[in-house]
């Protein structure tokens, strides 16, 4: 499956690659493995996506968020490789979901970038192993923030 196609196909435009907001580096490329750093629900006028999922925002504001992170984790393996047709597979996505106490869905929430992912590369390379789990805050109270490992070529 074509990476770029399919984004084409589902009528996806990626955003800008989101810039460090720290001191650190959005991705590290050792061997044949890209290590994203943890990204956040940056839309594509500069806001971000906040929200305490369960109580301040509901779980599918949460879902949308962590669709927009994965499009912004897209941008960033773009960004840095040139092109979506070196990413051979996702190997592992970490989802944090800033959640309420008693919410316990987390794992529903991070489908929204685990789902962008099969989308994009298709089911077998675009599906890996993950966990989700809720945070009592996130920077900028943020709704999610998610990092991963993509095997390239």
């Amino acid at each position: 499956m074509d990476a770029e196609a399919q984004l084409s196909e589902l009528n996806l435009v990626l955003p800008p690659a989101p810039q460090p907001a720290g001191f650190y580096k959005p991705i590290v490329v050792i061997d044949q493995a890209a290590y994203l750093s943890g990204h956040m629900p940056i839309l594509p006028d500069g806001t971000m996506m906040t929200g305490r999922v369960g109580d301040e925002v509901d779980q599918q504001h949460g879902y949308q968020a962590a669709r927009q992170t994965g499009l912004n984790m897209l941008s960033t393996l773009k960004n840095h490789l040139g092109s979506l047709h070196r990413v051979d597979r996702v190997v592992k996505i970490s989802g944090m979901v800033f959640a309420a106490p008693d919410f316990d869905q987390h794992p529903a929430v991070i489908n929204g970038c685990s789902e962008l992912f099969a989308q994009v590369f298709g089911p077998d390379r675009g599906v890996g192993v993950r966990s989700a789990a809720g945070m009592v805050s996130l920077p900028a109270k943020i709704s999610v923030e998610i990092e991963a490992v993509f095997e390239i070529k």
